[in-house]
């Protein structure tokens, strides 16, 4: 007998009844998570074998789906089919002909929301054969060939399900993939937390979605908490700006609501409207150095203070000193943006002596930059190097 795989926080369930099994190709589970009739939301996870998929079919009433586990595929009739991904919301509007089921190579989970239930009356249709389930999901069919190192990072990074490689570029997610996940780790002993947390950071800063989400899947994944993670995003504002960092916020919420996360966090700010400027001016001097502060202080014309007092009691003040991620690592994070942002080539050199002041050391920074070379291009790091031997030249 199959044992179903737990891909999400929700219940597997039991086995689908016949008068629901039968409309199905492969082996699902079921399992109804609301019971007060009263409230008219009956909420149920479905839990999807390998290849599984149900019929052809529509609801009057139209149809919510949420996806919270492995790997999946919706498809509406006429419509190419749609990858989902834990996270992912689909909106079925009544009437509409579809089917939904898990990847050939990937167990999956998601939410079904039955919309209208009073009147809301399922069509079953024919099955989803497997000339047609194979035409939906030949991205899968054409996943890039990935040597060894590649592969067991893969494994690592996303336990108990594969994610899609190749689409309709296999060639390009094979290249890629080889040297992002095979060749660059390769090159240093940066630890996979560090890896993960400066790309998400990266990732922020190049205002990618895709690259943020499945770094934050392989971070939480691997142990990252949410706690992390949200520090990251914070972190970011002062150097990024609110602009690149509010969806990938919301995104993150709804990611963790997913995942049985309750949010709001515990807080971690330390200082008050009253110490902010005093604390932040105090790690600012112990980052790096109290002359080199007072003297930028002193040096700032009497139009542009506030922008001293906004970094001491702002940028330090609020974010800096918050709890969830220590301080090396904090400057780690404030490296990968800034070089990834492109530009900042003053303030990266400023924050390569502080990293060193914290006890990040020039060794761990190229490892740093190595990790960002797939995600940033060739020319920023490059200029990243540059700094780097600027700042500690000879020094390992």
């Amino acid at each position: 007998m199959e044992k179903p795989q737990k891909v999400s926080p929700f219940p597997v369930g039991d086995k689908l009844p016949e008068q629901f099994s039968k409309y199905f190709i492969g082996q699902a589970w079921l399992a109804p998570l609301t019971r007060e009739s009263a409230l008219h939301v009956p909420v149920s996870n479905v839990t999807f074998s390998p290849g599984c998929r149900n019929n052809w079919h529509s609801h009057t009433g139209g149809q919510l789906l949420i996806a919270v586990g492995g790997r999946g595929y919706y498809q509406a009739r006429g419509e190419a089919a749609r990858e989902l991904l834990p996270g992912d919301i689909v909106e079925i509007a009544p009437d509409v002909e579809h089917w939904h089921g898990a990847a050939p190579d990937s167990w999956f989970s998601h939410l079904a929301v039955e919309c209208n239930p009073q009147t809301n009356v399922n069509t079953w249709l024919e099955p989803v054969d497997d000339a047609q389930y194979a035409a939906a999901t030949t991205a899968a069919a054409a996943a890039p060939v990935l040597s060894e190192d590649a592969r067991q990072l893969l494994k690592q990074l996303f336990p108990g399900e594969t994610p899609i490689l190749g689409g309709e570029d296999p060639e390009l997610a094979e290249i890629f993939a080889n040297f992002a996940l095979g060749e660059v780790p390769s090159h240093s002993d940066l630890d996979l937390r560090t890896r993960l947390l400066c790309t998400l950071a990266s990732a922020v800063a190049l205002e990618s979605r895709t690259l943020f989400r499945t770094t934050l899947e392989a971070a939480l994944h691997t142990g990252i908490t949410p706690v992390e993670v949200k520090e990251v995003l914070y972190h970011a504002v002062p150097y990024a700006g609110m602009a690149r960092v509010a969806d990938l916020l919301e995104l993150t919420n709804d990611m963790l609501r997913a995942r049985g996360v309750k949010l709001p966090l515990a807080p971690q700010g330390t200082t008050s409207r009253e110490d902010r400027f005093e604390k932040g001016l105090a790690v600012q001097r112990s980052i790096f150095g109290a002359a080199n502060i007072d003297a930028m202080r002193a040096a700032a014309p009497g139009e542009e203070r506030h922008i001293q007092d906004f970094l001491s009691a702002n940028c330090f003040g609020d974010y800096m000193t918050r709890g969830g991620l220590d301080e090396p690592m904090r400057e780690l994070v404030t490296f990968s943006i800034l070089i990834s942002l492109g530009g900042c080539e003053p303030q990266v050199k400023g924050h390569i002596a502080g990293n060193v002041q914290v006890g990040n050391d020039k060794r761990k920074l190229l490892a740093v930059v190595t990790q960002l070379l797939p995600w940033i291009g060739y020319p920023r790091t490059l200029n990243a190097i540059g700094c780097l031997n600027e700042v500690l030249p000879g020094k390992k």
